[in-house]
C-alpha cells in the first residue's frame, strides 16, 4: 500500500487531472476524493484512522466551506494529516490565508505531476513547505513588504508616544548613558533628565533600563539613532 492521498476539488474536470498526475506513481495512493470542504469533513468523521489520507491536496474556492475554512477545521481535528493548497489563484491574502490556516504548501493547478510528487515527499520526508516557484517569489516579496510596514508602524507609534526631548533622551539611553551623562549632552539638569526618564518608562510600560534597551533593540529603534 502507498502513500494515502486525497483531493478535495469541486470540479470534476481538475478531480480527474490530479488522478491521471499521481496515477504514474505507485507508491501513491489515492484513497479519497470530495467534492467540497463539508463532505470532506464529514468523510473523516466516519473514517477509521488506518484509512485516513496522509496528505490531502485542497482547492481554494469550492461551495460552502472554502479551502482555507476546510483546512482550518482539519488541521485542529486531524493535525497528523498534511494540508497542500491546490489552487489557481496567486493574489497576496490567498496565499497568505492559506499559510496561516495550517496549510504545509502551496502549490499553482497547473504544476506537473513531477512538482506534486517532489511536494508530497517534500512534506511528508522532510516536513517541509513546498511552494510553485512563483507562490514563493510572491510570498518572500509580501513578507519583506509587511515586515517593512511593521517598521514603519513601530517607527510611527514611537513618535507619536514620546515628544522630541524624549526621544532624544531615550537615544542616550539606549546608548548605555546615565541620567548624569545625558544632562551634560543635552544641557538640562540632571532631575529633568530623571522626570524625562521616568515619562519614558510609563509611556513605554517599562520599569528599566535594560527593559527600554530590549525594547529599542526588539523593535529595531536603533536605526532610528
Amino acid at each position: 500500500m502507498g502513500m494515502r492521498i486525497a483531493i478535495v476539488d469541486d470540479n470534476p474536470v481538475n478531480q480527474n487531472s490530479f488522478r491521471q498526475k499521481i496515477e504514474p506513481y505507485t507508491d501513491l495512493e489515492l484513497v479519497l476524493v470530495s467534492d467540497s470542504g463539508d463532505s470532506f469533513l464529514e468523510h473523516m468523521k466516519g473514517s477509521p484512522v488506518n484509512n485516513w489520507p496522509e496528505v490531502v491536496f485542497m482547492d481554494i474556492q469550492m461551495p460552502g466551506l472554502s479551502g482555507v475554512e476546510t483546512i482550518r477545521i482539519a488541521k485542529a481535528l486531524y493535525p497528523s494529516i498534511y494540508y497542500i493548497v491546490l489552487t489557481v489563484f496567486e493574489d497576496n491574502e490567498t496565499i497568505f490565508e492559506a499559510i496561516q490556516s495550517g496549510a504545509s504548501g502551496y502549490l499553482l493547478k497547473q504544476d506537473t505531476y513531477h512538482t506534486m510528487k517532489e511536494a508530497i515527499d517534500e512534506v511528508v520526508e522532510y516536513g517541509g513547505a513546498p511552494m510553485s516557484p512563483a507562490i514563493a517569489r510572491k510570498a518572500l516579496k509580501l513578507l519583506t513588504q509587511r515586515e517593512e510596514q511593521n517598521k514603519k508602524d513601530k517607527d510611527k507609534m514611537l513618535d507619536e508616544l514620546l515628544s522630541e526631548r524624549e526621544r532624544e533622551i531615550l537615544t542616550h539611553l539606549v546608548s548605555g548613558y546615565d541620567a548624569k551623562r545625558i544632562a551634560e549632552i543635552t544641557n538640562i539638569s540632571t532631575l529633568t533628565v530623571r522626570k524625562h526618564i521616568a515619562n519614558i518608562y510609563n509611556k513605554l510600560h517599562v520599569n528599566s533600563k535594560a527593559q527600554v534597551i530590549s525594547m529599542a533593540h526588539k523593535n529595531k529603534w536603533f536605526r532610528l539613532f
